[in-house]
């Protein structure tokens, strides 16, 4: 008697439907370059708001960085919106992506409280780019569900490649 596998299967990401739309689409290679530009305007201008914070000179090239960085994550949402239209057949909240798009709307409604301190007064340099801190945390645990995404789908890519391998080894064995 062998042993069995009690393990249950993972529910894969994609169909084989789906995962041959995202590798279809130009929206793929979208997210793909706009998701880094993203991280690196994240980078730059963390340094430049702690920067900030810690001697409170540096505010415009801050804020210029804060606006840029939200810049991206609004073409990013946009785009974002539009592949999973493509992939999935919906703009958003497709059950392979729901926590990701839910959590992303905490991070687009940070920033957008960002801007509206900062257009209409309402807050003052430091809570902004308190506000702006805040929203970056946000980021970073969206953009941390994403990757899991994403290597979740890498997995899930080895394990039908594999799959097709042994079925092709049984059937030239059978044959």
């Amino acid at each position: 008697m062998q042993p069995q596998n009690i393990t249950p299967a993972r529910k894969r990401l994609y169909t084989e439907e789906e995962r041959a739309r995202r590798d279809a689409t130009s929206w793929t290679l979208v997210q793909g370059i706009l998701a880094p530009l993203q991280f690196i305007a994240f980078g730059v201008s963390l340094v430049l708001v702690i920067r900030f914070l810690m001697t409170a000179e540096g505010y415009e090239a801050a804020t210029v960085s804060i606006l840029v960085k939200t810049a991206f994550l609004y073409i990013i949402m946009v785009t974002g919106a539009i592949w999973e239209k493509v992939v999935f057949g919906q703009y958003l909240f497709a059950p392979a992506f729901f926590w990701e798009d839910v959590f992303s709307f905490a991070v687009i409604a940070l920033h957008t409280f960002y801007l509206y301190g900062l257009w209409t007064g309402a807050l003052d340099p430091t809570a902004q780019m308190l506000v702006a801190l805040a929203a970056y945390l946000t980021y970073v645990i969206n953009a941390g569900q994403f990757i899991w995404k994403l290597r979740m789908a890498r997995l899930d890519a080895a394990a039908e490649d594999a799959e097709t391998e042994t079925r092709r080894m049984v059937e030239g064995v059978a044959a």
